[in-house]
């Protein structure tokens, strides 16, 4: 095991893949040119700076990437990564801030994953770029110079499946990304005052690990959502459905989601820290609906 940052677990993982694979290769940022490399037979990592700029591109991944191997019934595949430095925290402003990986979650075709520590970034991005079908690959920008151990050698983690963090038997919290520290930290302090949490660590929306969620969900009895992501519309909200249909005879109270307002995020250090979910806010919110 080696201590790496986050960002050079991410740099890891693209120089294992591309020494494993002649066919993977890396293009610079805000380049237009990885679908047709990905369709003749090459495993593009192409990279957008920030996932606000999404925007200037998402005709071509929405409606093109994400479509092909549907409308050509699977004779042309797109084993195409595309990372980019997502979420808040770091004063960037409103354009620049912005916790996105809902927007890829409700395309059909893509796949969505957001790592929380630097021994996924590196087990879940070499994962994806093996992966046939395209994927968005979410970094939160605050998590890049954070540090933890990640496995020697080569590494991969399976896409699809979220990872119990710590077990608890009064409540389970569900967070992504950044959120999953800010989850952990709050559930040590909830042991404080005799609440035990479950914390789960999502890793991938699509595919979703429906299965570990609601486990958790069924032993608890409770469930918390910690979404960065603005609150209208945010992944939380399809998991809140999910365990209100699957596990509605087992929930002993209401299922409560911990976001980001529905407004541009701010630059302003404490409009931003106060808008983002922090550890106090989770605390405060899980100790309220005990009671």
């Amino acid at each position: 095991m080696a201590e790496l940052s986050f960002r050079e677990a991410i740099a890891a993982a693209i120089a294992q893949e591309m020494a494993r694979d002649p066919l993977v290769y890396f293009i610079g940022e805000d380049i237009g040119a990885a679908m047709g490399a990905a369709m003749t037979g090459l495993r593009p990592v192409a990279e957008i700076m920030f996932s606000d700029f999404l925007a200037t591109c998402w005709d071509m991944i929405a409606n093109q990437v994400a479509k092909t191997r549907y409308m050509t019934d699977g004779q042309v595949s797109l084993p195409l990564v595309i990372r980019t430095a997502n979420g808040g925290g770091t004063r960037f402003g409103a354009q620049h801030s912005q916790s996105l990986e809902n927007w890829g979650m409700a395309v059909p075709g893509l796949k969505v994953v957001a790592p929380s520590n630097p021994a996924d970034a590196k087990g879940l991005l070499a994962a994806a770029i093996r992966d046939p079908d395209p994927v968005l690959f979410f970094e939160q920008k605050s998590l890049y110079g954070a540090k933890g151990e990640v496995p020697d050698g080569e590494h991969v983690e399976p896409l699809g499946t979220a990872k119990v963090l710590r077990q608890g038997k009064d409540c389970t919290i569900v967070a992504l990304a950044a959120m999953v520290p800010k989850a952990m930290q709050a559930a040590e302090r909830l042991e404080e005052m005799d609440i035990d949490a479950t914390v789960v660590d999502v890793r991938s929306l699509v595919p979703l690990d429906t299965r570990t969620i609601l486990g958790a969900v069924k032993k608890t009895g409770r469930l918390f959502t910690v979404e960065e992501n603005p609150r209208l519309c945010g992944w939380g909200a399809e998991i809140a459905s999910i365990a209100a249909d699957e596990c509605f005879d087992d929930l002993d109270g209401p299922i409560v989601r911990i976001t980001t307002p529905h407004v541009p995020l701010p630059a302003a250090d404490v409009l931003e820290d106060a808008a983002m979910p922090s550890v106090e806010r989770i605390v405060k919110t899980v100790k309220g609906a005990f009671g």
